[in-house]
């Protein structure tokens, strides 16, 4: 099939949802940075000062927000590559396309998932 016969968005609807991920990208990179902060943040509440008991509980409750923040952290870091991928479609103009059935994921779907590969038929068909 001729990539012209593909069905595609038109250049002005590529860059609405470009901007659409751009700002999304802008945001999710910015809670990145903010729990990386947060995971590489060794300050934290100073246990220097309490009984051996409190500080150990201290330290797992530590332990345990460093983990989340690490978890949440590589989760947002997921997402972000998947806005970037987006745009990188969107640059090659297969954007909006589902890799399933080559038929155009449609806008409302696009607007809330922007990094969609699959139209909600295609995400059903990998069942």
């Amino acid at each position: 099939m001729d990539t012209n016969d593909r069905p595609h968005y038109s250049d002005e609807e590529l860059e609405e949802f470009r901007q659409l991920i751009l700002e999304k990208l802008s945001k999710a990179q910015h809670e990145y940075d903010t729990l990386c902060e947060e995971w590489n943040n060794s300050e934290g509440n100073d246990t220097t000062d309490t009984a051996s008991t409190f500080k150990v509980l201290e330290e797992g409750a530590y332990t345990l927000g460093k983990e989340e923040a690490s978890r949440m952290a590589q989760r947002q870091l997921d997402f972000i590559k998947k806005l970037q991928a987006a745009l990188v479609r969107i640059d090659n103009k297969t954007y909006g396309i589902c890799r399933e059935t080559g038929k155009l994921i449609p806008k409302e779907r696009l607007r809330a998932v922007p990094h969609a590969t699959l139209s909600i038929d295609g995400k059903n068909m990998k069942k």
